[in-house]
């Protein structure tokens, strides 16, 4: 299936496993659940979410290092600061936790296969090609990086 490795933008896959939560959602009603304070719990989320992710933009930026998930062999720098000093992929994981937040906000157990289906398609299609020319790229400094540092959180 390497015909898929970096060829779906992250944002489409999102969009995809939103779309495929509000489907189960509207099938399958059985699995509606409570979520207390359900506001609360999924502005939490998403405020944390846009967070995280624009600050993963921002040290790309200020690193001057592209943020085009299609072409990684295009970076110039390996970024390790700010919230790349917590997680690889601050954006996948803020597009994650809206996942999670939009789950938790229609109260439906979907968010969990979906939540799911988001990060095993984005380990195998996107992150593990990055991680395999960053590699390429920078050597030993992206492995030690790798070491040190989460590929979510």
């Amino acid at each position: 299936m390497k015909i898929l490795e970096l060829k779906v933008p992250p944002v489409a896959v999102f969009l995809a496993v939103v779309l495929l939560m509000y489907w189960l959602k509207g099938v399958s009603p059985a699995l509606l659940i409570k979520v207390p304070f359900v506001e609360f719990v999924s502005a939490g989320l998403i405020l944390i979410a846009i967070f995280v992710g624009i600050a993963g933009v921002y040290e790309f930026r200020k690193a001057k290092t592209t943020v085009n998930p299609i072409k990684p062999e295009s970076a110039s720098s390996i970024v390790n600061t700010g919230v790349y000093a917590y997680t690889r992929n601050p954006m996948y994981f803020g597009l994650l936790l809206i996942i999670i937040a939009l789950g938790l906000w229609w109260q439906h157990l979907s968010v969990i296969l979906c939540g799911v289906l988001f990060v095993a398609y984005m380990n195998r299609f996107q992150i593990k090609p990055e991680e395999r020319a960053l590699e390429r790229l920078f050597g030993e400094d992206y492995v030690d990086y790798k070491n040190q540092v989460r590929r979510w959180i």
